[in-house]
Protein backbone atom coordinates (compact mmCIF):
# COMPACT_ATOMS: atom_id res chain seq x y z
CA UNK A 1 0.00 0.00 0.00
CA UNK A 2 1.47 2.99 -1.11
CA UNK A 3 1.52 6.26 1.62
CA UNK A 4 -0.55 9.06 1.14
CA UNK A 5 -0.34 12.54 2.40
CA UNK A 6 -2.76 14.13 3.75
CA UNK A 7 -4.91 16.66 1.75
CA UNK A 8 -4.96 20.51 2.33
CA UNK A 9 -8.32 19.80 4.26
CA UNK A 10 -6.94 17.15 6.88
CA UNK A 11 -3.79 18.93 7.41
CA UNK A 12 -5.45 22.41 8.42
CA UNK A 13 -7.66 19.94 10.50
CA UNK A 14 -4.86 18.47 12.01
CA UNK A 15 -3.20 21.68 13.39
CA UNK A 16 -6.21 23.36 13.65
CA UNK A 17 -6.25 22.67 17.76
CA UNK A 18 -2.68 24.64 18.13
CA UNK A 19 -3.58 27.42 15.91
CA UNK A 20 -3.90 31.01 17.87
CA UNK A 21 -6.91 32.64 17.27
CA UNK A 22 -6.12 34.48 14.66
CA UNK A 23 -4.78 31.72 12.92
CA UNK A 24 -7.97 30.13 13.69
CA UNK A 25 -9.67 32.70 11.18
CA UNK A 26 -7.65 32.08 8.51
CA UNK A 27 -8.77 28.58 8.19
CA UNK A 28 -12.58 29.05 9.45
CA UNK A 29 -12.19 31.45 6.13
CA UNK A 30 -10.06 28.78 3.97
CA UNK A 31 -12.82 25.80 5.18
CA UNK A 32 -15.99 27.70 4.18
CA UNK A 33 -14.80 28.96 1.08
CA UNK A 34 -12.69 26.77 -0.76
CA UNK A 35 -13.24 27.47 -4.31
CA UNK A 36 -12.90 31.26 -3.42
CA UNK A 37 -10.04 30.99 -2.10
CA UNK A 38 -8.26 29.26 -5.03
CA UNK A 39 -8.75 32.63 -6.76
CA UNK A 40 -8.31 34.84 -3.81
CA UNK A 41 -4.36 36.91 -3.59
CA UNK A 42 -3.21 37.00 -0.36
CA UNK A 43 -3.77 40.42 0.49
CA UNK A 44 -7.49 39.58 -0.61
CA UNK A 45 -7.59 36.82 2.23
CA UNK A 46 -6.28 38.98 4.49
CA UNK A 47 -9.01 41.78 4.07
CA UNK A 48 -11.57 38.97 3.96
CA UNK A 49 -10.31 37.30 6.97
CA UNK A 50 -8.99 40.46 8.87
CA UNK A 51 -5.88 39.09 10.11
CA UNK A 52 -2.37 40.05 8.49
CA UNK A 53 -0.58 38.65 5.60
CA UNK A 54 2.17 37.50 8.06
CA UNK A 55 -0.19 35.75 9.55
CA UNK A 56 -1.37 33.96 6.91
CA UNK A 57 2.35 32.49 5.63
CA UNK A 58 2.45 31.58 9.71
CA UNK A 59 -0.66 30.13 9.06
CA UNK A 60 0.45 28.39 5.70
CA UNK A 61 3.73 26.83 6.76
CA UNK A 62 2.35 24.87 10.68
CA UNK A 63 -0.06 23.39 7.82
CA UNK A 64 3.02 22.00 6.23
CA UNK A 65 2.88 24.42 3.23
CA UNK A 66 5.63 26.69 1.69
CA UNK A 67 3.36 29.60 1.40
CA UNK A 68 -0.25 30.94 0.41
CA UNK A 69 0.57 30.00 -3.67
CA UNK A 70 1.18 26.68 -2.36
CA UNK A 71 -1.67 26.26 -0.12
CA UNK A 72 -3.62 26.98 -3.38
CA UNK A 73 -1.85 25.12 -6.00
CA UNK A 74 -2.16 22.12 -4.26
CA UNK A 75 -5.87 22.70 -3.49
CA UNK A 76 -6.83 23.53 -7.02
CA UNK A 77 -5.22 20.24 -7.76
CA UNK A 78 -7.71 18.30 -5.18
CA UNK A 79 -10.66 20.03 -6.56
CA UNK A 80 -9.95 18.82 -10.08
CA UNK A 81 -9.63 15.51 -8.84
CA UNK A 82 -12.39 15.34 -6.57
CA UNK A 83 -15.38 13.03 -7.81
CA UNK A 84 -17.59 14.21 -4.84
CA UNK A 85 -20.57 16.02 -6.50
CA UNK A 86 -22.90 18.31 -5.17
CA UNK A 87 -21.60 17.68 -1.47
CA UNK A 88 -21.07 20.51 0.98
CA UNK A 89 -20.81 20.90 4.96
CA UNK A 90 -23.91 21.98 5.58
CA UNK A 91 -26.67 19.91 8.03
CA UNK A 92 -30.31 20.71 8.18
CA UNK A 93 -33.28 18.86 9.81
CA UNK A 94 -35.46 20.02 6.72
CA UNK A 95 -33.36 18.54 4.03
CA UNK A 96 -32.43 15.69 5.86
CA UNK A 97 -31.22 13.65 2.33
CA UNK A 98 -28.86 16.13 1.34
CA UNK A 99 -27.99 16.31 4.76
CA UNK A 100 -27.23 12.12 5.13
CA UNK A 101 -25.15 12.13 2.06
CA UNK A 102 -22.87 15.30 3.36
CA UNK A 103 -21.97 13.29 6.68
CA UNK A 104 -21.71 10.20 4.62
CA UNK A 105 -18.84 11.66 2.08
CA UNK A 106 -17.19 13.47 4.97
CA UNK A 107 -17.56 10.34 7.36
CA UNK A 108 -16.21 8.08 4.01
CA UNK A 109 -13.08 10.71 3.42
CA UNK A 110 -12.41 10.85 7.25
CA UNK A 111 -11.61 6.61 6.95
CA UNK A 112 -9.78 6.94 3.57
CA UNK A 113 -7.88 9.50 4.43
CA UNK A 114 -6.85 7.30 7.72
CA UNK A 115 -5.39 4.42 6.19
CA UNK A 116 -3.97 5.95 2.90
CA UNK A 117 -1.44 7.57 5.28
CA UNK A 118 -0.44 4.58 7.31
CA UNK A 119 3.08 3.54 7.21
CA UNK A 120 3.31 0.08 5.71
CA UNK A 121 6.76 -0.25 7.84
CA UNK A 122 5.88 1.40 10.83
CA UNK A 123 2.39 -0.90 11.15
CA UNK A 124 4.27 -3.79 10.05
CA UNK A 125 6.69 -2.68 13.54
CA UNK A 126 3.42 -1.76 15.69
CA UNK A 127 1.74 -5.95 14.49
CA UNK A 128 5.34 -7.40 15.54
CA UNK A 129 5.06 -5.89 18.97
CA UNK A 130 1.48 -6.51 19.83
CA UNK A 131 1.89 -9.80 18.80
CA UNK A 132 5.01 -10.77 20.99
CA UNK A 133 3.67 -8.39 24.02
CA UNK A 134 2.90 -10.16 27.58
CA UNK A 135 0.37 -7.28 27.89
CA UNK A 136 -1.03 -4.40 25.94
CA UNK A 137 -2.80 -1.74 27.35
CA UNK A 138 -5.27 0.67 26.01
CA UNK A 139 -5.52 4.05 27.85
CA UNK A 140 -7.98 6.86 26.65
CA UNK A 141 -10.20 9.34 28.41
CA UNK A 142 -13.74 10.25 28.02
CA UNK A 143 -15.88 9.79 24.98
CA UNK A 144 -12.77 7.74 23.68
CA UNK A 145 -13.17 5.20 26.14
CA UNK A 146 -15.63 3.19 24.21
CA UNK A 147 -12.40 2.92 21.40
CA UNK A 148 -10.27 1.50 23.78
CA UNK A 149 -12.96 -0.89 25.55
CA UNK A 150 -13.65 -2.02 21.80
CA UNK A 151 -9.89 -3.12 21.21
CA UNK A 152 -9.13 -4.91 24.40
CA UNK A 153 -11.53 -6.93 23.45
CA UNK A 154 -10.77 -7.47 19.70
CA UNK A 155 -7.51 -8.61 21.23
CA UNK A 156 -7.99 -10.92 23.84
CA UNK A 157 -10.78 -12.95 21.23
CA UNK A 158 -8.13 -13.57 19.38
CA UNK A 159 -5.56 -14.87 22.03
CA UNK A 160 -3.33 -11.20 22.90
CA UNK A 161 -3.56 -10.36 26.82
CA UNK A 162 -5.04 -6.95 26.69
CA UNK A 163 -6.63 -4.50 29.65
CA UNK A 164 -8.91 -1.69 29.47
CA UNK A 165 -10.49 0.26 32.03
CA UNK A 166 -12.72 2.99 32.37
CA UNK A 167 -11.53 4.80 35.41
CA UNK A 168 -8.67 6.99 35.13
CA UNK A 169 -7.15 5.89 38.65
CA UNK A 170 -7.08 2.41 37.69
CA UNK A 171 -5.54 2.76 33.96
CA UNK A 172 -2.30 4.80 35.62
CA UNK A 173 -2.18 2.35 38.56
CA UNK A 174 -1.83 -0.52 35.85
CA UNK A 175 0.78 1.55 33.94
CA UNK A 176 3.26 1.07 36.94
CA UNK A 177 2.92 -2.97 36.92
CA UNK A 178 3.94 -2.89 33.33
CA UNK A 179 7.58 -4.24 31.95
CA UNK A 180 9.88 -4.02 28.84
CA UNK A 181 7.41 -6.77 27.43
CA UNK A 182 4.30 -4.95 27.39
CA UNK A 183 2.62 -2.03 25.35
CA UNK A 184 0.33 0.64 25.70
CA UNK A 185 -1.86 1.85 23.07
CA UNK A 186 -2.91 5.23 23.68
CA UNK A 187 -5.80 6.37 22.14
CA UNK A 188 -7.08 10.85 21.93
CA UNK A 189 -8.12 13.01 19.28
CA UNK A 190 -6.10 15.56 20.63
CA UNK A 191 -2.81 13.72 22.16
CA UNK A 192 -3.02 16.99 24.39
CA UNK A 193 -4.50 15.55 27.52
CA UNK A 194 -2.24 15.71 30.13
CA UNK A 195 -2.99 12.29 31.95
CA UNK A 196 -2.57 10.32 29.17
CA UNK A 197 1.01 11.93 28.93
CA UNK A 198 1.70 11.39 32.27
CA UNK A 199 1.30 8.14 31.73
CA UNK A 200 2.84 7.33 28.83
CA UNK A 201 5.86 8.96 30.63
CA UNK A 202 5.42 6.20 33.42
CA UNK A 203 4.94 3.11 30.49
CA UNK A 204 8.17 4.53 29.19
CA UNK A 205 9.81 4.83 32.46
CA UNK A 206 9.07 1.29 32.48
CA UNK A 207 10.39 0.14 28.97
CA UNK A 208 7.02 -0.81 27.67
CA UNK A 209 6.42 -0.20 24.22
CA UNK A 210 4.46 2.98 23.70
CA UNK A 211 1.49 3.46 20.82
CA UNK A 212 -0.48 6.47 19.96
CA UNK A 213 -3.55 6.97 17.81
CA UNK A 214 -3.88 10.24 17.10
CA UNK A 215 -5.18 13.44 15.13
CA UNK A 216 -2.32 15.41 16.28
CA UNK A 217 0.74 13.71 14.47
CA UNK A 218 3.14 16.66 16.06
CA UNK A 219 1.36 16.67 19.48
CA UNK A 220 3.28 16.11 22.92
CA UNK A 221 1.70 12.43 23.25
CA UNK A 222 2.57 12.00 19.92
CA UNK A 223 6.11 12.91 20.36
CA UNK A 224 6.35 10.79 23.80
CA UNK A 225 5.40 7.56 22.02
CA UNK A 226 7.61 5.31 19.98
CA UNK A 227 5.09 4.74 17.71
CA UNK A 228 2.03 6.73 15.89
CA UNK A 229 -1.01 6.15 13.90
CA UNK A 230 -2.39 9.24 12.65
CA UNK A 231 -6.17 9.88 12.15
CA UNK A 232 -8.37 12.02 9.94
CA UNK A 233 -10.92 13.99 11.39
CA UNK A 234 -13.47 15.82 9.32
CA UNK A 235 -16.32 16.50 12.26
CA UNK A 236 -14.45 20.38 12.43
CA UNK A 237 -16.22 21.20 9.46
CA UNK A 238 -19.83 20.77 11.32
CA UNK A 239 -19.12 21.60 14.96
CA UNK A 240 -16.99 24.70 15.11
CA UNK A 241 -15.55 23.88 18.88
CA UNK A 242 -16.01 20.48 19.36
CA UNK A 243 -15.16 17.36 18.64
CA UNK A 244 -16.99 14.03 19.23
CA UNK A 245 -16.54 11.53 16.48
CA UNK A 246 -13.90 8.37 17.26
CA UNK A 247 -14.98 6.83 13.79
CA UNK A 248 -11.19 7.13 12.52
CA UNK A 249 -9.47 6.03 15.67
CA UNK A 250 -12.62 2.94 15.53
CA UNK A 251 -10.76 2.45 12.24
CA UNK A 252 -7.39 1.95 13.40
CA UNK A 253 -8.06 -0.35 15.83
CA UNK A 254 -10.20 -2.75 13.44
CA UNK A 255 -7.49 -2.54 10.89
CA UNK A 256 -4.79 -3.46 13.91
CA UNK A 257 -7.50 -6.41 14.79
CA UNK A 258 -7.79 -7.45 11.21
CA UNK A 259 -4.20 -7.30 10.66
CA UNK A 260 -3.51 -9.35 13.64
CA UNK A 261 -5.96 -11.77 12.66
CA UNK A 262 -3.97 -12.53 9.19
CA UNK A 263 -0.70 -12.77 11.06
CA UNK A 264 -1.67 -14.98 14.20
CA UNK A 265 -2.31 -18.92 13.30
CA UNK A 266 -4.20 -19.55 15.98
CA UNK A 267 -6.45 -16.57 15.94
CA UNK A 268 -9.13 -18.93 14.69
CA UNK A 269 -8.91 -20.84 17.40
CA UNK A 270 -9.18 -18.61 19.99
CA UNK A 271 -12.29 -16.74 18.56
CA UNK A 272 -14.02 -19.77 18.03
CA UNK A 273 -13.38 -21.41 21.81
CA UNK A 274 -14.49 -17.87 22.80
CA UNK A 275 -17.87 -18.12 21.03
CA UNK A 276 -17.69 -21.61 21.83
CA UNK A 277 -18.12 -20.55 25.56
CA UNK A 278 -21.18 -18.06 25.17
CA UNK A 279 -23.54 -20.44 22.76
CA UNK A 280 -25.79 -21.00 25.56
CA UNK A 281 -25.91 -17.01 25.79
CA UNK A 282 -27.75 -16.92 22.15
CA UNK A 283 -31.50 -17.76 20.77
Amino acid sequence: MLNKEKNVLDKILSVYGTLYEAEKKIADYVIDNQQKVIDMTVSELSFESGVSEATIIRFCKKCDFKGFHHLKIEMAKEMVTSEEKNISNDLNSNNIDQSLKNILANKVEEIKQTISMMDENEIKKILNVIKNARIVQFAALGNTIPVILDGAYKFSQIGISAVANTIWENQLAFAYTLTEKDVVIAVSNSGSTKRLITLIDVANEKHATTICITNHEKSPLANKCQYKINTATREKLFFDEFSFTRVSAMVVVEVLFLLLVSEKRDAYNWVSEHEGSMVDDKI
